[in-house]
Formats: C-alpha cells, structure tokens, sequence
C-alpha cells in the first residue's frame, strides 16, 4: 500500500513539474484578435466606439451581465473617456480608458482588470474602408502574459475564450452600426 502511494505521489510530482516546466516556454506576451466586415463608413463606427456609453448597445459583456454597476469619468467621449464596472462573475470589475484616437481609422484603450484577476492590456480598434462601403474591423488585445496565466493557459485556450467574445462583439457592432 505504501509502495502504491509513493508511486502515486511521484506521478503526481512529474505532472505537475511538466506542466511547469511547459508553461515556462510560453511567450511572455499574448495578442487576440478577431475581426469583422462592417457595412457602415469608418467615421460612424468611430464615433461608437469612441462613445463609452453606448458600448452597452453591442459589448458582449454588457449582455454577460446587465446588472452590473458602470460609471463614466474623464471626456464624455474619445481620448480621456473612462468607463469603470463591477459585475458578477462572469464580467469582474475592472477600468477601460480611450488612451489613443486616430480619426477614423484606430481607437487605442488601455484596459485595467480588477477582478477575477488583475491584468493590464492594450485593446486596439482598427477601421479599414474594403472599397465597397464595408469597413473591416479589427478587435484586438495585447498585453503581457505573467508565469500563472502561463500556467493557466496549458488548461485554458484563452485565444478561444476572448476571441469567443470578440466574435460576439463584433457581430453586436455589425448591427448595431447598420441599423443606427
């Protein structure tokens, strides 16, 4: 029985040193990226997103949670704009902030989680005209990829999890933008 235990407890042991050991060759940075056809000239898909608040009309976490408490500070839109949440579980809390705005084409936010886990990563939006009055849309996240969220990324695709959501944004954004 002892045997039987040891053996256990030094499977275990060289698991756990594995995946380690793996997570220790991960990049030190991650990037996802999704991106979409827009039928809708950059300038008005600029103006949405650049206006924090209407961001309840297509982000995929504002349907995550409706409930949650949001507050905005800073420009009433563009360079300066804050948005601020605390939600549930599915959404944590956290601070986004427009830190960079080239007019039409790319909106820069830096974005500050608080909860479930602290992070701070870079979201770029890009608009580019396709030349028969769609506009490609670019949702993209970077930002630096610590040891334990290398760790958690040998269990979790989080290129799948976020770019999930950005599928959804996006798709929310297409209406959003075509409709209004």
């Amino acid at each position: 029985m002892l045997k039987t235990l040891a053996i256990i407890a030094g499977a275990i042991v060289v698991a756990v040193t594995a995946v380690l050991a793996y997570a220790a060759t991960k990049p030190d940075t991650f990037r996802v990226e999704r991106a979409l056809d827009i039928s809708a000239p950059p300038e008005k898909i600029y103006a949405i997103l650049t206006d924090l608040k209407r961001s309840v009309e297509w982000s995929p976490y504002e349907k995550k949670d409706p409930d949650m408490n949001r507050s905005y500070s800073g420009m009433p839109a563009g360079k300066g704009a804050i948005y601020e949440w605390d939600g549930d579980s599915n959404v944590g809390a956290g601070r986004i902030e427009i830190a960079d705005v080239s007019v039409p084409d790319r909106v820069t936010m830096t974005l500050d989680m608080i909860r479930p886990f602290t992070a701070n990563n870079v979201v770029d939006y890009t608009m580019k005209p396709n030349g028969n009055g769609a506009t490609k849309v670019t949702w993209a996240m970077h930002g630096p990829m610590p040891y334990m969220a290398k760790v958690m990324g040998t269990f979790f695709d989080v290129d799948k999890m976020v770019g999930t959501d950005f599928e959804v944004g996006l798709r929310n954004l297409k209406t959003y933008a075509e409709r209004s």
